[in-house]
């Protein structure tokens, strides 16, 4: 009789447990958390952001609008970090995060900001849309990036091309798009600094 005791307590708290465990399980995300890195020359460039799909939806016109800044991934911003100063749009930026907003073209390039604040994407919202002014007002840089049209990409990605080793290739890819531009990491500016030293 004990034992038949113990028995069922030891199965209603297995299934007690079982259940809580069940209740925390969550649905994955719609659009789940991404990165990448990649050294370059002497500089680590990171990219964290979130990966939405397409979903048969029509992305660019639509959903995300021509001529509207963006916030070039899903859920928080997307973020890229440099190890150290690079040369971006003709710009020299200190290393650290920086979040990145980009404003999709209909035919052209597109425009893509550096914000150098690397704030939510939250403190920039103005009546449910991106305020674009104040984006523009904390752009560390704002420069025009070649794009691509063709292909299709389901999920949302970024990839970082190491090149010749000194300049690098970040590169955007969703729908039928691919948004480039490069990040010069000045290895030759950091190796004539160094010789200086000596």
């Amino acid at each position: 009789m004990k034992n038949s005791k113990s028995l069922f307590l030891a199965l209603a708290l297995l299934l007690a447990s079982s259940f809580s465990a069940f209740a925390q399980l969550q649905s994955p995300a719609l659009s789940p958390a991404a990165s990448v890195s990649q050294v370059v020359g002497f500089t680590k460039i990171s990219i964290d952001y979130s990966s939405p799909a397409v979903k048969g939806r029509k992305i660019f016109g639509e959903i995300e609008k021509y001529g509207v800044t963006w916030r070039a991934g899903a859920n928080a911003q997307t973020v890229i970090e440099f190890s150290t100063p690079v040369s971006v749009g003709g710009k020299t930026l200190r290393a650290g995060k920086y979040s990145i907003f980009m404003t999709p073209a209909e035919s052209g390039d597109w425009t893509v900001h550096l914000n150098s604040k690397a704030a939510s994407v939250f403190a920039y919202m103005k009546d449910g849309k991106i305020d674009e002014e104040a984006v523009a007002k904390d752009d560390a840089v704002s420069f025009k990036a070649s794009t691509k049209r063709g292909g299709n990409t389901e999920r949302l990605q970024y990839h970082i091309s190491a090149g010749d080793n000194k300049v690098a290739t970040v590169t955007m890819a969703w729908e039928g798009v691919m948004v480039s531009f490069p990040v010069d990491t000045m290895v030759d500016q950091k190796m004539e600094q160094f010789k200086s030293q000596f």
